[in-house]
């Protein structure tokens, strides 16, 4: 077999390989997220998953471990309402495109 064919096919076994793995990537359905003094949010992890993409966008902030809001939070390395600032800016951004979005208020994801 030629060199330049095992490369093509060498290429094309990680490439489906990575979209095996990128597909098994489901995450959880929901995530319950420290919300503070105004209450918790119940972040409908899957729907943000499916309609974004990229899940840097997110995860660039807060890594994949549980409870990391308030860890980060407790050591002072989020800055109050940053969770906030970040989901509303997205929400008005697809708001303002014309396209269906989730809340852009407090009492819209904070549940007492």
């Amino acid at each position: 077999m030629k060199r330049q064919t095992k490369i093509i096919i060498l290429t094309a076994g990680f490439v489906l390989f990575s979209a095996f793995l990128w597909a098994q990537n489901k995450g959880a359905e929901q995530i319950v997220l420290f919300g503070g003094t105004t209450g918790n949010v119940t972040f409908k992890h899957k729907l943000h998953q499916n309609s974004l993409g990229d899940c840097n966008l997110c995860h660039n902030l807060f890594p994949q471990t549980p409870g990391i809001v308030k860890k980060l939070k407790d050591q002072g390395k989020l800055a109050n309402k940053k969770v906030m600032s970040q989901c509303t800016k997205c929400h008005r951004e697809k708001i303002n495109a014309g396209s269906k979005s989730g809340p852009v208020t407090c009492k819209g994801c904070h549940i007492k």
